[in-house]
């Protein structure tokens, strides 16, 4: 069978139909690719001369910017997901049309909701291994097993896609996306992207374990210090599940919206 004999499948039919859809808006795809490097220069530059040594997986001091780079990896793997899960999949939902069109074809629900996860997954994907290159560039990785940092970025993207299609499958107006940034802001700022949990009073600590981006965060960071130890297992199970969830609500969500 030849390469052009082989019909893609309907998941990869609606990742088609987005990355043809952003060759006109490149510009809006790259800007996704510097902005977590812009935070690494003007936190790791600006405010780590000014924090000092930071305690690293392992227990040894090490730079701030050498702290925060894999925690800003995460946060641009879960902002990368995120966009195309919320605003996106929320216009199209209700005000495009376009999955009311992608349904009148052979495409079931699984396979819409499934391709835009996929193509979320493969646009945060792009942002963080271009991070992580950037990272090797300028020195700030420190152990071979970096290399798993790019699956692991993969795992925080499918968490935090799946979580945005459920929970955007449910929303009624703009007005409901405030919630989306009453998330997202705290997670970037408390889930230990640019702070050990050390530092945060015991109760907060705890709820800070329990939230996604912690979990890619601790994920990352290990790895890209070569301590990876069985909890990483439980970080990257919590993701798995966190995705797979929310794919299924939004894929009935939109079964229950736009067909019964």
């Amino acid at each position: 069978m030849r390469a052009a004999d082989v019909v893609p499948s309907g998941p990869a039919r609606v990742l088609e139909r987005n990355a043809t859809a952003y060759r006109r808006m490149w510009f809006i795809f790259a800007s996704g690719l510097f902005e977590p490097v812009l935070f690494l220069v003007s936190m790791g530059i600006g405010v780590g001369h000014l924090v000092g040594k930071f305690p690293a997986p392992g227990g040894r001091l090490v730079g701030y910017s050498e702290f925060v780079a894999p925690g800003l990896m995460a946060a641009a793997a879960m902002n990368g997901a995120i966009l195309d899960t919320t605003y996106n999949f929320f216009i199209k939902l209700k005000y495009w049309g376009i999955f009311e069109t992608m349904l009148a074809t052979p495409l079931n629900p699984s396979d819409v909701v499934l391709g835009e996860v996929a193509w979320a997954v493969a646009r945060g994907a792009i942002y963080s291994t271009f991070f992580l290159a950037w990272m090797v560039v300028i020195g700030l990785v420190h152990s071979w097993l970096a290399v798993f940092d790019i699956p692991a970025a993969v795992l925080v993207c499918w968490g935090f896609a799946g979580a945005g299609v459920g929970g955007s499958s449910y929303m009624r107006t703009y007005f409901d996306f405030d919630l989306v940034n009453l998330v997202i802001v705290p997670s970037l700022l408390f889930s230990g992207v640019f702070f050990p949990l050390s530092r945060y009073p015991t109760w907060l600590a705890w709820i800070v374990r329990g939230t996604p981006l912690y979990q890619g965060v601790t994920l990352i960071r290990d790895l890209s210090f070569g301590q990876v130890g069985p909890v990483a297992a439980l970080h990257a199970g919590y993701l798995a599940a966190l995705g797979a969830g929310g794919l299924w609500i939004a894929a009935r969500r939109i079964r229950a919206v736009l067909i019964v």
